[in-house]
């Protein structure tokens, strides 16, 4: 993946020790206070979402698929989120007596549905980069245009797996050496098209078109999933494209053809040629061609630095990962 803003203004370290990365979830709904699921808001430190909901499973004595979630959080990390258990009729165990190690109860509710994944209006994270080595006058410069501009909207490598093994799953599934269980497959479907989609967003970077749009490319409004075609002669649309209203965007690969007709979708179908066993992988798997922006707003965000120190705190909508801001700063060890 290429720079859009022309490499690192520096170096540090991040994750030395889990207080170091804090992400807190907020839900995209209210919690109705009734209803035979319980909600339960907890602060993790160094733990697994998917081993903390089996935690949650076993203390509530219900199957694992009873427990949800909105979104998998990183391990070596402080976070705040979100699970839900069904409690056919409401009955649960005190969630006052829960004892998981690493894990401390904020809160619970009760609602009347599950907890789906994504349903996330999105996280806020404060970070802490020690041993820092960069010069202010780089600094202080690419703070303000990230702030200003965004960053490209890049998945982030936890969402190709441990060494790439999401996205090799992937390739023995299509190519027919094996069937992966049934909890695996999501994982594999989204390494696949991230991979597509990071190929065609580096192209739009080296091409300098990331934060633009042509007649005829689907262009996505900030904060929603929803996106139209941008028409020839709409003199607004550069005007809305620098305030960040909207975005230019990339194809989360499925069935068919991606939509619109202007120099975009030519460069996603010349992309997604370059990977046909998982383009094709994709739309035999029934997937649907969908839209992802090309840039991420980076909302609120705040720098302290003192001595060999730089803290960060930001917002990002869901499903936008904080190394793609990260990236774009510093060389994070």
């Amino acid at each position: 993946m290429p720079f859009a803003f022309g490499g690192p203004a520096g170096k540090g370290r991040i994750r030395a020790e889990p207080a170091d990365f804090v992400v807190t979830e907020e839900l995209s709904f209210a919690l109705k206070g009734e209803g035979e699921h319980l909600f339960l808001r907890l602060r993790e430190t160094g733990c697994n979402t998917a081993w903390v909901a089996g935690q949650l499973a076993r203390w509530a004595g219900r199957p694992r698929h009873d427990v949800g979630y909105a979104g998998l959080k990183d391990r070596h990390a402080v976070t705040e989120q979100w699970f839900s258990v069904l409690c056919p009729g409401g009955r649960h165990p005190d969630p006052a007596a829960l004892m998981i190690e690493g894990v401390e109860l904020l809160e619970w509710r009760s609602h009347d549905r599950k907890l789906k994944r994504g349903a996330l209006r999105g996280n806020t994270f404060r970070l802490r980069v020690t041993g820092l080595e960069a010069d202010p006058g780089l600094l202080e410069p690419r703070l303000r245009a990230i702030a200003t501009r965004g960053v490209p909207n890049a998945f982030g490598p936890q969402r190709f797996g441990r060494e790439q093994g999401n996205l090799r799953l992937a390739e023995r599934w299509f190519s027919g050496e094996l069937r992966p269980r049934r909890d695996e497959r999501g994982f594999a479907l989204s390494a696949a098209r991230s991979l597509i989609f990071n190929a065609v967003l580096a192209a739009r970077i080296s091409a300098g078109s990331w934060e633009t749009a042509a007649a005829g490319d689907p262009v996505q409004l900030d904060g929603s999933g929803s996106w139209f075609i941008a028409e020839a002669g709409d003199d607004a649309l550069p005007a809305r494209l620098a305030a960040l209203d909207v975005h230019p965007t990339g194809p989360l690969w499925g069935q068919g053809e991606p939509p619109g007709h202007g120099p975009g979708a030519e460069l996603e179908r010349v992309v997604a040629a370059r990977f046909p066993l998982f383009a094709a992988g994709l739309a035999a798997h029934g997937l649907e061609q969908e839209r992802r922006s090309l840039r991420l707003r980076v909302a609120e965000l705040a720098w302290r630095t003192e001595d060999d120190v730089l803290e960060l705190s930001f917002s990002l909508p869901a499903g936008a990962f904080a190394t793609a801001v990260l990236r774009e700063l510093l060389d994070v060890d």
